[in-house]
C-alpha cells in the first residue's frame, strides 16, 4: 500500500469516528474485493469467502472505534478476515469428518502432465499433514508471497518464530515427501 492510500485510509477512519458514516462506502469499495480474495485464499470456496467478507465488515465497522493504530487498518482487517476464514474451515472440517472418504490414486503409465499433477497432489496432502500454524506459514510465504516481516505482522508473532516455523515446515515436508516416494 502506498503512503497516499494509507493517509486516505487514516482520513476516512478518523472521519468515521467523528460521525461521518458516509465514508464507509469508500472503505468498502477499496477493500471488499481484496477481503473476498483473502478469504477465498484460505477457504478455497467463493461463496463462503463472500459470506466471510460480508460478516467481517460487520465486525470491522463495530470495532473500528477500538482500532488503536489507524495506520494498521489493512492488517487489522486482514486479521479479522483470516480468523473468520479459519473458523469457517474448522466448521467445514467438522462436517467433512462425518462424510470422510479416502481417494486412492494408482498411477499406471502416466504422461508428464499426470505426473506433475500427482506430485502437486502429494505436496498438498503433505502440507495438510502439517500442524495448522505451519500450514499457514507455508501458504502465506509461498502461495501469497508475503515476506517474513509481513507474516510476522499479519499473524502477530515474532520474526524469529516465523523463520523457525517456516524452516520446520520445510523440513517436515521433505520428510513426508521422502516417505511417500519410498513407499512407491
Amino acid at each position: 500500500m502506498n503512503k497516499r492510500q494509507k493517509n486516505t485510509d487514516r482520513f476516512l477512519i478518523l472521519q468515521y469516528r467523528e460521525g461521518n458514516t458516509s465514508v464507509l462506502s469508500v472503505l468498502v469499495k477499496r477493500y471488499h474485493k481484496l477481503f473476498c480474495e483473502k478469504a477465498y485464499w484460505v477457504t478455497k470456496d467463493k461463496e463462503i469467502a463472500k459470506d466471510i467478507a460480508q460478516e467481517s465488515w460487520i465486525i470491522i465497522i463495530k470495532k473500528l472505534h477500538t482500532l488503536e493504530n489507524v495506520d494498521s487498518f489493512k492488517s487489522w482487517a486482514f486479521r479479522i478476515i483470516y480468523t473468520r476464514a479459519i473458523d469457517a474451515i474448522k466448521q467445514r472440517n467438522k462436517e467433512n469428518k462425518k462424510l470422510e472418504s479416502s481417494v486412492i490414486i494408482e498411477p499406471d503409465t502416466q504422461s508428464s502432465e499426470d505426473q506433475k499433477n500427482l506430485i502437486q497432489l502429494e505436496l498438498l496432502k503433505a502440507i495438510q499433514e502439517l500442524p495448522k500454524e505451519k500450514q499457514d506459514i507455508i501458504r502465506l510465504f509461498y502461495a501469497e508471497e508475503y515476506s517474513i516481516i509481513e507474516i510476522s505482522v499479519f499473524l502477530k508473532i515474532p520474526i524469529g518464530t516465523v523463520k523457525s516455523r517456516l524452516f520446520k515446515a520445510r523440513e517436515k515436508l521433505k520428510s513426508i515427501l521422502k516417505k511417500v516416494n519410498h513407499e512407491k
